[in-house]
């Protein structure tokens, strides 16, 4: 049987569910994970990214390490918001259905307490209570990016290229106002020519 076109059912199937459908409690599980990531993404949802590849690769099996590191990769690289990533591993997790699950529990909770957190803050700006944790906030995002980078360069590590290329684009956007997409571009020429 055939829908929309001539495709097939189960290729609609496929599109909305993706190429495991889950059961009730793992769709469950997905979301929950996501909205509670959602709360502690300190600094973006790519702080989480330890995280995310923990529940998604080490105990779901859900994705393998190159497919995980893909979706960050694919979704960074694409123009729009920082966030696009959790939309690709949803979709790689569970299709359509995936990505609703993970972009829901990603985008609402972290929205509404964003809201009320601002209201909240803005008239209390100068407290030292407040002024102490908005400091304290930037350290721990810097470990969290670097967290984050640590399990991105997971399929590469074994390289001895990638961690240079790593230190390199540290020292540039530490020492020069280059624009990153430099070190994008050199990333891109060392995979097109195979050294990594």
């Amino acid at each position: 049987m055939a829908l929309g076109g001539g495709v097939p059912v189960s290729s609609w199937t496929a599109l909305w569910l993706g190429p495991g459908p889950l059961s009730a409690g793992q769709w469950l599980a997905l979301f929950t994970h996501f909205t509670v990531l959602s709360l502690l993404a300190v600094g973006g949802a790519i702080t989480t990214v330890p995280s995310m590849h923990r529940f998604l690769v080490s105990q779901q099996g859900w994705l393998s390490d190159a497919q995980f590191t893909a979706s960050v990769a694919i979704a960074q690289a694409a123009p729009g918001p920082n966030v696009l990533f959790v939309a690709v591993m949803g979709y790689n997790v569970g299709g359509l259905a995936g990505v609703a699950a993970t972009l829901l529990g990603t985008l609402a909770p972290s929205t509404a307490l964003t809201l009320l957190v601002t209201r909240w803050g803005s008239r209390r700006s100068q407290a030292s209570g407040v002024r102490a944790f908005t400091a304290g906030l930037a350290p721990l995002t810097i470990g969290l990016m670097l967290a984050t980078s640590w399990i991105l360069l997971e399929p590469t590590r074994a390289h001895p290229i990638a961690p240079l290329l790593v230190a390199g684009t540290l020292w540039v956007m530490l020492r020069t106002r280059l624009s990153p997409l430099w070190a994008l571009a050199a990333g891109a020429l060392v995979g097109v020519l195979g050294w990594v």
